[in-house]
């Protein structure tokens, strides 16, 4: 039995140089987000208009629902960018959502951490999502914890997708290795 991945055919190429400027400008992230750590970052700005609408969107599944749908949207909008270029080969478009899947965890464990404090700007709301989800599952007390594992997370996968691409680009360079199949 063949896989569904198995027919989705060769990657698309990859350019030295237009595989080593992502990388670069991936690199300049990293180090943009390190100096700035944990502060909101200039894609959050994008990731906060896909988090406020998700609440409405998950509302109708019910409250605790409705307050992990900005959570929930703000991953499933780079995850489904992700897998369509993963559907149309291209490592680029890959790479890109895959970061920017990742990127969106450092906010994300900033934002739990501060459950108990309560101190960030909110829009919409003087309650944090997390405050009243973590109250709601007794898990207060882990706030701290939980966040910097999400951040923790955030900062692997955004390094292995830089891995990933670099990856990539180098088979991509090697004519006589057969192409990397699913």
């Amino acid at each position: 039995m063949d896989w569904p991945i198995e027919n989705l055919g060769a990657w698309k190429p990859i350019s030295r140089l237009g595989a080593g400027a992502w990388l670069v400008l991936y690199v300049l992230f990293l180090f943009y987000a390190y100096a700035n750590a944990p502060n909101f970052l200039f894609p959050d700005f994008v990731n906060l208009m896909i988090h406020e609408a998700g609440h409405p969107l998950f509302s109708y599944f019910g409250n605790t629902l409705m307050l992990l749908g900005g959570t929930l949207l703000e991953l499933i909008v780079p995850a489904a960018c992700a897998i369509y270029f993963f559907s149309q080969r291209q490592p680029y478009g890959v790479a890109f959502s895959s970061f920017w899947f990742f990127e969106n965890f450092l906010y994300i464990g900033t934002y739990m951490a501060d459950a108990r404090m309560d101190s960030l700007p909110l829009v919409g709301s003087e309650t944090s999502d997390w405050l009243l989800l973590f109250g709601q599952w007794n898990l207060l007390l882990y706030d701290q914890k939980i966040g910097h594992t999400f951040r923790f997370l955030g900062w692997l996968g955004m390094l292995a997708t830089i891995a990933w691409l670099a990856y990539r680009t180098y088979r991509s360079a090697q004519p006589h290795l057969k192409p990397l199949e699913p």
